[in-house]
């Protein structure tokens, strides 16, 4: 999934307000924050739904930073040349290469270097498939020599990477692995595999639900010496297909037939309780040209989402996951011996998180591994042995690790990201392998996030928070800011004519006893003596956040400055609280979290300020899934709902996702039945807008269109729209314009 009750025995509600300047969080009444908000007198412009899809109110960024192994330089690619910096001073030390006044495509789209950095593998023309996945075109450009080779094929080719030593690079072409050795003159590639198919055998790619669910796009890993290329081969041929059909809307005054019949798209994608693909983990040797397999086991229902070659010669480290997906095997496999042995098990009564799964780090010295975990009820670090048995965690307490940003082997030391001052903040952090001196490196309060050196010795800081759009800083692994990359000052300056920011943070709780984050945007010119009407946006999803200390300008702006409030509430189930937090839901998604979110409206409705009669939901996918459930499951509550590609019924969507938080639908078939807002379509009350793409390989179409046929025979009105061809974004020329300006106009006319 994509691409977010008070305390009623007092009059005071537990909420916060982030002073901009100080950036402190100070308990005031509900009362006093919007009390507090300074009302505008000037007029100021209007906020348009064209200048916010242009990027007029984006900040500015830096894309496609590269550390040098020197760990003094990185690389950024500006136009068709690479440029080397200084972390330090910000000088440009060198162009790496200039791809001008050559052979090389007009418009260069990536690129990544051998770990020699003799090799730059860059690519045009990229062609997306699934969410991550794409072909292109590659080339590869040796800086010495300064020439470049394409790839031998004649199609467009995918996922191509360089050896660690530059001598070789793999890709994929018709599902199969082809590597060229850059060495050779002769400039011909070997075929690693000959058996891929569409829809049967993928050879070092994933399929769909990989891609989707797990997050990866290759499925190949080289070994570090070059000697070796392991690779996972997905046997999807039991796997039932789903057909998707496209329609040509091209209109054209000369008789064309082959434009006046539709074409069907189909691909494999599993649902939940159906085959999965066969998976194998194989291994080829570059010098014999011989294939061996690894021994998985016994049980043949499983995953393996991630290869990793360890330190360790001529170890592949291959990570085994239960089809329930809460036992996780660690596999060593021996290319010298041919022998796999299991070196680690982790096994959790619910279910392993995919970023819990996708943590696991070799240490260089070859003696251990880090992997992330829930075992004192909150994520953190752990460091094991190669034996599998525990030395010491490297993190601990309630302030959980959001991301794994490397270990320094000189120094024994790792840096990682996790919860701040409090859950919706991100801080910058460093610790001792052995789990001493923890130290907070990000010094200003709000969403921070790290790009490290190769050498550990310097960061890019990517700050903000919800008053300060995007600061970037080069920073020391200390913490120390040597230089500033860039600010946004002038937006800042240009949103005040726009009205400002007036975004507010607060707790309230819930009759269960939870304190829950949210926000709320309010209009520029906020009156404590009027009425207001409230949209409600977000997601909720299993472990998501959505009420974030993070700079956001956007189409919810434009809603605060024409009256509307807008709120959201991180419900149970969602991220950065603990396990037991995160955990609850499971078997039962949509259940507590539609509790919640009645629980909030009656909250909202409690206020002054807010006039409870006229309270609307919006959502996208698992968003979408709840504006349906609030609509069916707490009727009358909310006066409109907003479901954007939603979910209707879970025994619809996939199995890698579904089966994580909801077990087998043949194990748990009340779970899936009482939390499918299609059970209760006949209960829906309130104005409802439904949107979908027609070709939505993620939440297919399925979902809405059922859902659609429930209201006709339950003789309930609702507004839906089917966008032609369009997948679960729903863009594509003047698509998202048309689609943001139709539910934007709903929310005013009907709320």
């Amino acid at each position: 999934m994509y691409i977010v009750e008070t305390l009623r025995a007092t009059s005071l509600h537990c909420v916060y307000i982030t002073n901009p300047k100080k950036m402190k969080h100070i308990p005031l009444t509900a009362a006093a924050i919007l009390l507090g908000i300074n009302t505008l007198t000037a007029q100021y412009k209007e906020i348009t739904l064209e200048e916010y899809l242009y990027g007029y109110y984006y900040p500015r960024t830096v894309h496609g930073i590269v550390s040098m192994k020197d760990g003094e330089s990185y690389t950024v690619m500006s136009g068709n040349s690479i440029i080397k910096y200084s972390y330090k001073t910000g000088e440009v030390l060198d162009t790496v290469a200039n791809f001008f006044n050559t052979d090389m495509p007009t418009l260069i789209e990536g690129y990544t270097m051998s770990d020699d950095e003799s090799k730059i593998l860059f690519y045009s023309n990229e062609e997306s498939l699934y969410r991550h996945s794409f072909f292109a075109n590659y080339k590869v450009y040796d800086i010495a020599g300064k020439h470049t080779t394409p790839l031998p094929a004649s199609s467009k080719q995918r996922m191509a990477t360089l050896s660690p030593d530059g001598s070789k690079v793999a890709y994929i072409v018709g599902n199969n692995i082809h590597v060229l050795d850059l060495t050779s003159e002769a400039n011909t590639a070997v075929q690693i595999t000959t058996d891929g198919e569409i829809n049967k055998i993928l050879n070092g790619v994933p399929d769909w639900v990989y891609e989707e669910e797990f997050g990866i796009d290759r499925a190949y890993e080289f070994s570090p010496d070059g000697k070796y290329l392991a690779y996972v081969k997905f046997d999807e041929s039991q796997v039932k297909s789903y057909t998707l059909q496209y329609y040509n809307t091209e209109f054209t005054n000369d008789y064309n037939p082959n434009i006046n019949y539709p074409y069907n798209y189909e691909y494999k994608y599993p649902k939940v309780g159906e085959a999965n693909s066969k998976v194998s983990v194989h291994i080829y040797e570059f010098a014999t040209g011989n294939t061996t397999t690894a021994d998985l086991g016994v049980e043949t229902d499983i995953y393996v989402p991630k290869l990793q070659w360890t330190t360790q010669d001529g170890v592949l480290a291959i990570s085994r996951l239960n089809r329930l997906q809460n036992r996780l095997d660690l596999l060593a496999y021996n290319v010298k011996t041919g022998r796999t042995s299991t070196f680690f098990t982790m096994q959790e009564p619910q279910y392993i998180e995919e970023d819990v799964v996708k943590s696991v780090h070799y240490l260089k010295d070859g003696k251990g591994f880090l992997i992330q975990s829930e075992q004192d009820g909150y994520r953190n670090i752990y460091r094991y042995g190669m034996d599998g048995k525990l030395i010491n965690a490297v993190t601990t307490g309630d302030k959980e690790v959001i991301d794994f940003y490397g270990c320094d082997p000189a120094e024994k030391k790792i840096y990682f990201s996790a919860v701040g001052d409090n859950t919706t903040q991100i801080a910058i952090y460093s610790a001792d392998i052995t789990g001493k001196n923890r130290r907070k490196l990000s010094q200003q309060k709000g969403t921070n996030e790290a790009k490290f050196s190769k050498s550990f010795k310097y960061f890019l800081n990517f700050f903000s928070n919800a008053q300060t759009p995007r600061i970037i800083t080069v920073c020391d692994n200390t913490g120390k800011s040597i230089r500033p990359v860039l600010d946004n000052n002038k937006l800042s300056t240009r949103l005040e004519s726009y009205g400002g920011i007036h975004k507010r943070f607060f707790e309230w709780k819930n009759p269960h006893g939870d304190r829950l984050n949210a926000y709320m945007i309010v209009p520029p010119d906020f009156d404590s003596t009027k009425k207001y009407p409230v949209l409600v946006v977000g997601y909720n999803g299993p472990n998501s956040n959505y009420v974030n200390d993070e700079f956001e300008f956007d189409w919810l702006n434009l809603l605060a400055q024409k009256g509307v409030i807008v709120a959201s509430t991180d419900t149970r189930g969602t991220g950065r609280k603990g396990e037991q937090f995160r955990k609850c839901t499971y078997g039962q998604l949509g259940n507590l979290e539609t509790q919640d979110l009645a629980d909030f409206n009656k909250y909202l409705a409690s206020q002054s300020y807010i006039d409870g009669s006229r309270i609307g939901i919006w959502g996208w996918s698992y968003g979408g899934f709840m504006s349906l459930s609030l609509l069916t499951r707490a009727p009358g509550l909310y006066k409109l709902g907003i479901a954007i590609a939603p979910v209707t019924n879970w025994e619809y969507y996939d199995n890698i996702y579904t089966e994580r938080y909801m077990g087998l639908p043949q194990q748990n078939i009340k779970g899936y039945k009482d939390n499918a807002p299609l059970k209760y379509a006949e209960q829906l009350e309130g104005k409802l807008f439904l949107a979908f793409g027609s070709a939505d390989d993620n939440v297919h179409p399925q979902n809405a269109m059922s859902f659609a046929e429930a209201l006709v025979q339950a003789d309930k009105d609702f507004e839906m729209m089917q966008f032609t061809n369009k997948n679960h974004g729903i863009y594509g020329g003047n698509t998202t314009k048309y689609l943001y300006g139709k539910f934007i106009r709903f929310v005013l006319e009907n709320l």
